[in-house]
């Protein structure tokens, strides 16, 4: 089995392309979502989180992501600490994920696939792409957030030069090109070395 890992960055359309493989029937495991349930359910996580930033990020004995996100994304050295101890556990319960399934591949969505090092476990990597101001308006359409909030959320994750560098394939959703034939591309390039 194929591990292939999509990613790019914010308002990039990664979850649309996501949702185009899930309906070709590749099995998407989504780590943003995988991080989120790590943080309200897992103990061991929890733990780590309550030890490293404190009980100002809790609230009735749960994590207040609000105030952990603004804790992180204020301060480099805290938001690499975060990662330190979800990034490890998320990989972890991919792989045990990946494992339970018998499709030709399987499709890893995650944000910060380059910034984590995440693609390092992986056979291939898809980064969705598009131009940064066309991303910055649909995350304000999207969230009904300021500029400056997104540009602060860009400025968290790897450059566009460097997502690519990472890339075997890769898909423009910059609303000039059909998004659906380049996943069908790409999903044929997958399913070729099966062959």
């Amino acid at each position: 089995m194929i591990k292939v890992g999509s990613t790019g960055g914010i308002g990039s359309g990664k979850t649309i392309v996501g949702r185009i493989f899930r309906v070709l029937g590749v099995p998407v495991f989504e780590a943003d979502v995988e991080g989120r349930r790590l943080l309200a359910e897992d103990e061991e996580t929890k733990a780590s989180v309550l030890s490293r930033f404190g009980p100002e990020v809790f609230r009735s004995g749960a994590i207040d992501r609000a105030a952990l996100g603004r804790l992180v994304f204020n301060d480099p050295l805290a938001l690499r600490d975060l990662n330190a101890i979800i990034h490890p556990l998320v990989r972890k319960a991919f792989q045990a994920w990946a494992e339970a399934h018998t499709a030709p591949y399987v499709l890893m969505e995650s944000a910060i696939l380059a910034e984590s090092g995440g693609h390092k476990g992986l056979d291939q990597v898809i980064v969705v792409t598009a131009p940064e101001p066309l991303r910055i308006r649909r995350v304000m359409e999207r969230d009904g957030v300021e500029e400056e909030a997104v540009r602060a959320r860009l400025a968290n994750q790897t450059d566009e030069a460097g997502r690519l560098a990472i890339a075997d394939h890769v898909i423009h959703n910059d609303d000039t090109q059909l998004v659906i034939p380049q996943v069908l591309r790409v999903h044929q390039a997958l399913l070729q070395p099966l062959a």
